[in-house]
């Protein structure tokens, strides 16, 4: 025959029940070290970083030379309260919302 019998084996029964609470933290102990480390090697540091950028937008001030996301590299003329407008060269201004700056750069650095 091309199918052979197959017979189902019997769960052991449950009577001492402490070993099957230990089994199955056992069984959970990698995912929740997964977790653990994946917390401190991903999110953590990305929530800093999070921090870190909105604290910077928050501190922005009139005369301030920024880069933004898109590669726009000015001045700081004006301020709004999501927006601010950016002198990228003589007479040019354009605006922006404040989450597109990346990058306060050091004074001098616009010419």
């Amino acid at each position: 025959m091309l199918i052979s019998t197959a017979y189902a084996q019997t769960a052991p029964a449950a009577s001492a029940g402490g070993g099957d609470l230990m089994s199955s933290l056992g069984s959970m102990l990698p995912l929740v070290l997964m977790f653990v480390v994946l917390y401190f090697v991903m999110i953590r540091p990305q929530m800093r970083k999070q921090k870190e950028h909105r604290a910077m937008i928050d501190a922005l001030a009139r005369g301030d030379e920024i880069a933004t996301a898109g590669g726009l590299i000015g001045k700081v003329t004006k301020l709004g309260e999501g927006t601010l407008s950016v002198e990228i060269a003589n007479g040019v201004e354009v605006q922006l919302q404040r989450h597109a700056v990346v990058q306060v750069l050091p004074k001098g650095s616009v010419k």
